[in-house]
């Protein structure tokens, strides 16, 4: 997909700094935030960017690592986590989803989110990098767009709150459509403070949720979905979408998922990444006004 009409490559700060965690946040009963102290760093990061964690340096994990490197044959690489604090706002926060081991599904048991999730307390001191990633708004947006609409699943909402956040201050000619798929009510992160922003930000962000195993999703108010993100929720929600902006972030086709399906000779079934895509591409939705960022 070519990205550059409406991304502009950034200058890259990228840095090593040791931050202490200030606070821990549960958003729901597998994803936290960690809220992080980094003393006089000067933080020069945009909306939508990401820092890594290398997993070495946690003691807790060194048998594990030692165990991984010799089954994979190589170093275990740090781990990315988009930030869910913007710019504008005073500490730097990142929100991470445990990552489950699933049989058939998963090669590897997740080494480094159930420790940032379940393990981490306030004042445990972190050393990470950042900041990078292509995920972030051009320059020049209001000149692209005068509407922004975001379709998350999952932890894929933590980007694009980080970017809705910051729009919502510095681009105030930029109206929002948040789309939003969760398994259950109980499974959506920043509830409450999406909930808060539209009313803060009314006529500029509308909320909408899709919850896929939630019986009785409407009784949760009247933006909110009983199944799946489809071609036809989208259509009813951004009736005409040919001066839009879309971000997309979600789980997609992995590694695994692709070598696992190659050996049993069939296509890899879409995730949501790939749904939302070609639900996109059906709506006449050009490949340049779309950005993306995927995970799985």
């Amino acid at each position: 997909m070519s990205e550059a009409p409406i991304n502009q490559p950034g200058r890259k700060r990228i840095k090593e700094m040791e931050v202490m965690v200030a606070e821990t946040i549960v958003e729901t009963p597998d994803t936290t935030t960690l809220v992080l102290f980094t003393g006089n760093d000067h933080l020069d990061y945009q909306a939508g960017h990401f820092l890594t964690i290398d997993p070495h340096q946690f003691e807790a994990l060194e048998r594990f690592i030692a165990y991984f490197e010799d089954i994979k044959g190589k170093r275990e690489a740090p781990r990315a986590y988009s930030m869910s604090s913007a710019p504008h706002e005073r500490y730097l926060a990142i929100t991470v989803k445990e990552e489950r081991y699933i049989s058939g599904q998963t090669l590897y048991p997740p080494l480094l989110s159930p420790l940032l999730v379940k393990r981490t307390v306030r004042g445990m001191k972190l050393v990470v990098t950042g900041f990078t990633g292509p995920y972030t708004l051009p320059e020049n947006v209001e000149d692209l767009t005068d509407h922004l609409v975001h379709i998350c699943a999952g932890s894929g909402s933590v980007p694009n709150v980080s970017i809705l956040k910051h729009a919502l201050l510095h681009h105030p000619k930029l109206r929002h459509t948040f789309i939003y798929s969760n398994k259950t009510w109980s499974d959506v992160i920043f509830r409450r403070e999406l909930a808060e922003l539209e009313t803060r930000y009314p006529g500029r962000l509308r909320v909408i949720h899709a919850l896929t195993r939630e019986p009785n999703a409407a009784s949760h108010g009247p933006n909110v979905h009983q199944g799946r993100v489809t071609t036809s929720l989208l259509r009813s929600v951004i009736p005409d979408g040919s001066g839009c902006l879309f971000y997309v972030c979600g789980p997609a086709i992995s590694v695994y998922d692709r070598q696992a399906a190659k050996e049993k000779g069939v296509e890899p079934q879409p995730r949501f990444l790939e749904s939302v895509l070609s639900s996109l591409k059906e709506m006449g939705i050009p490949e340049e006004r779309v950005k993306r960022e995927s995970y799985g």
